[in-house]
């Protein structure tokens, strides 16, 4: 019988159909013979997001399908299309953490991915492919093509359904489940990253996916005779679930969405209550090493990153003496040839590691460095190191600096050689590497200067700007125009779809394993109106689509940065606004075949623009950059 009720409620508002779940996960618990052994609430989700994929799979099988392989009208396939992506929705949290392979191909972004160690580019597919044939405009000489992506989808939506036949869940793997999610959202639901051509659909689905979530936490309800703290720490994690989704739902229009209160009054409080919720119940987070800390209650926590997590081993970690040992390095010429400079030479602390330059000079006389100076403020959060993304580690870009003819033109090797004529940095390196021969022979080896340097790199971590301090409950850090523009930098300006939330880098959330990059169309100088002749990771990776294409960095303290982008062609946060807003190269009239900035104009207002701008500003922190 209650299968038949959902039947009916189907199409029904979100929050009322999870009710209803959330139900039917109760009655499944008191329902336990006397001989059969209740399943754990691990099982009962395990059984749950199964039902959920045989909903979707018959969805796809029986309406998506049908209706694209008939030709029928558009309004039809365009309500299937928009009701799969609901059902969807529903499982998303499990297949971007179980399956993320297949989360990519059901609901990955419209571009190809690259394998950079193969040299091989992967095809998209997916919902978003799929929207692509369907929004703004259907051509129905895509006919086929249509018919083989939804083909496409059925096949992946069963092979999800095989591969989480065998899945085991544990409590704590769920919990991680949940928050992540939410974390999900934060970064990447609301910016509409999920529905680039179909905003209208951002936030129905943003509710649907946090309703999804009620009924999976319902299989951890406490019982009538639990202690009152656990009853009301899942009372209040169901609220906050309730409260999140209807905000989303009551608020549907992309523009207006207000994100900011969204984050403060509903996504960070969802955050910190699932946790207290989990602890509660007794299930403990992971003690595992990770980029966001298994126990962050938010994304905007003031510890929730741990920079030691892109390491390349435990042995590489910070250590106190080893950070204060390579902030001594990091000052001292001795790393470059005939001490002519250091690595503060361009990383300049009073300007948040930059040096004011469009392209510093080379060591040697006449020439220029081949790409603007970064900013290492914040870079150990970052998947991948240099614009071209070439280096993985901080530990090889020290390498590749260090040794670069135009940049340093040094050697580790004689480094390491002649600081071991030096006493004193003989004694701060045992300190630093106790455990090494350092201690017995008085040799320092170039492996551990790039564990210092690395170290001291890792130390940058600054994420206490006045927006960081408004969005932890400190509301009068942020004015009503900084506000605004984090609104424009999340939604309108399509900013947030690129530079993450929180970390506003190019490193994706929420699993902050990879580091992204793109074709943006930078011109050689504002004024020349022709492309920078610069390949980007081109040069590494011979692959078309990465012709011209570099890291997204991040803006935070970009008040300090400029000049911006590669080249250094832009000197005004103006300018490189006013660049996206015209939609990039190809918007200026730039000839950037494979460009995957969407080339079409935000129209933001003079007071949008202005608004961003006061909001970029308001990323400012360089507390303590020695």
């Amino acid at each position: 019988m209650f299968s038949q009720l959902l039947v009916v409620l189907r199409s029904c508002a979100p929050l009322l159909v999870a009710a209803l779940l959330a139900l039917a996960g109760a009655c499944s618990r008191s329902g336990a013979t006397a001989t059969e052994p209740a399943a754990t609430p691990a099982q009962q989700v395990q059984q749950h997001v199964a039902q959920e994929l045989a909903r979707l799979d018959r969805h796809v099988r029986q309406q998506l399908l049908p209706l694209a392989t008939r030709g029928t009208s558009l309004d039809s396939l365009r309500r299937s299309f928009r009701a799969c992506r609901l059902l969807y929705k529903r499982v998303e949290p499990f297949t971007e953490y179980y399956m993320p392979g297949t989360a990519r191909l059901l609901n990955g972004p419209p571009i190809g991915e690259v394998e950079v160690a193969e040299n091989k580019d992967f095809e998209p597919g997916g919902f978003q492919v799929l929207e692509e044939m369907l929004y703004p405009e259907y051509d129905a000489a895509n006919h086929a093509e249509l018919v083989r992506e939804v083909r496409a989808v059925q096949r992946e939506i069963s092979n999800a359904r095989t591969r989480w036949e065998v899945q085991e869940l544990t409590d704590a793997h769920v919990f991680d489940v949940l928050r992540l999610h939410v974390f999900r959202v934060v970064s990447l639901g609301i910016t509409g990253f999920d529905t680039p051509l179909s905003p209208a659909a951002t936030f129905p689905e943003t509710a649907a996916t946090l309703a999804a979530l009620q009924p999976v936490l319902a299989y951890y309800a406490p019982t009538t005779s639990a202690a009152k703290p656990k009853q009301q720490a899942y009372a209040t994690a169901q609220q906050q679930l309730t409260q999140a989704a209807r905000y989303a739902q009551l608020h549907p229009d992309f523009n207006a969405f207000d994100r900011l209160t969204f984050i403060k009054d509903h996504a960070n409080p969802l955050g910190q209550a699932l946790l207290a919720c989990q602890r509660e119940l007794g299930i403990q987070p992971f003690q595992e090493v990770r980029a966001l800390r298994s126990d962050a209650a938010t994304l905007f926590d003031s510890a929730a990153f741990n920079p030691d997590y892109y390491a390349p081993t435990t042995g590489h970690y910070r250590t106190a003496a080893r950070v204060a040992l390579g902030r001594q390095l990091f000052h001292d010429p001795v790393l470059s040839a005939g001490n002519g400079r250091s690595c503060a030479s361009c990383h300049q602390p009073n300007k948040a590691f930059t040096d004011g330059l469009a392209k510093n000079a080379t060591l040697t006389p006449g020439g220029l460095v081949r790409r603007n100076t970064p900013t290492i403020l914040n870079a150990a959060l970052q998947a991948g190191q240099f614009y071209d993304l070439r280096s993985t580690t901080l530990e090889n870009q020290a390498v590749d600096v260090v040794g670069n003819r135009d940049e340093m033109h040094g050697s580790l090797e004689d480094a390491a050689r002649e600081l071991t004529r030096r006493p004193e940095y003989v004694q701060q390196f045992r300190r630093a590497f106790p455990q090494s021969e350092v201690g017995a022979k008085a040799t320092i080896t170039p492996v551990q200067i790039q564990t210092a340097l690395a170290a001291y790199e890792r130390s940058l971590v600054r994420l206490n700007s006045r927006f960081d301090q408004h969005v932890r409950g400190e509301r009068q850090a942020l004015n009503a125009e900084e506000i605004r523009g984090f609104n424009v930098f999340m939604g309108a300006g399509k900013c947030g779809t690129c530079h993450f939330a929180p970390l506003f880098n190019g490193t994706v959330p929420p699993g902050f394993t990879e580091a992204e990059s793109e074709v943006l169309g930078v011109p050689a100088t504002p004024a020349a109106r022709r492309l920078d002749t610069d390949q980007g990771r081109y040069v590494q990776v011979q692959l078309p689509q990465l012709r011209h294409s570099f890291k997204i960095p991040t803006v935070r303290n970009v008040a300090l940065t400029a000049p911006y982008m590669h080249n250094g062609a832009y000197q005004t946060l103006e300018q490189v606004i006013d660049f996206y807003n015209k939609g990039g190269g190809k918007g200026l009239g730039l000839t950037v075949d494979n460009q995957t900035l969407p080339d079409t104009p935000l129209n933001l207002s003079a007071p949008d623009q202005k608004a961003l701008k006061a909001f970029l500003l308001a990323l400012t922190d360089t507390t303590s950059t020695r």
